[in-house]
């Protein structure tokens, strides 16, 4: 549903707003990176504006923090509607590795309301242009099915038994695996 809702308003191209509210600067070289002419994002209609009241949709990268978030916010607002947000980065998604510190609220989704989230400590370029060619429409999206296996370690058994021997010197004879 929310694909084909965005594949009806945002059919011809996407004005980006790039907001950066305080992370490492990690992924903010990769969405720069995205934007240059070596990946050239605008063969599909994605441009980059500078201001948020010309965008259709903000890409956040790093945590929400205390002092970011209200600017954050007011550049939420500012942008007309309908909108799209991307959270870029593990910062992003989830507040990263400065989750639990004093200046960080935590993950971008605290400050905006999110749509769309594209994890990776930084996320690879490629990976930024299929989630948002995803988001968009433009390609099927593809899971990869996820099988855990525990891990069987071989745990030797011993019994009181199959010890033998006295004094200091004591020999297990038999043992056992699990």
């Amino acid at each position: 549903m929310l694909r084909n809702l965005c594949q009806r308003m945002f059919g011809r191209s996407l004005w980006v707003y790039h907001a950066n509210s305080g992370g490492c600067n990690g992924c903010d070289i990769e969405v720069l990176n995205v934007l240059t002419p070596y990946y050239d994002v605008e063969r599909f209609g994605i441009k980059l504006v500078g201001s948020p009241r010309h965008a259709d949709v903000m890409l956040c990268q790093g945590p929400a923090m205390r002092a970011t978030a209200a600017a954050l916010r007011r550049a939420y607002d500012a942008m007309p509607a309908p909108k799209l947000v991307f959270a870029i980065g593990s910062c992003a998604c989830g507040g990263g590795i400065w989750y639990d510190s004093y200046p960080v609220l935590g993950p971008v989704e605290k400050a905006v309301p999110v749509n769309y989230f594209i994890p990776g400590c930084p996320p690879r370029p490629e990976a930024i242009i299929f989630g948002v060619a995803v988001a968009l429409g433009l390609v099927d999206k593809r899971i990869a099915p996820v099988q855990f296996k525990q891990l069987e370690l071989p745990i030797p058994r011993y019994h009181p038994g199959d010890l033998s021997g006295k004094g200091d010197l004591i020999v297990y004879e038999k043992s056992e695996k699990i």
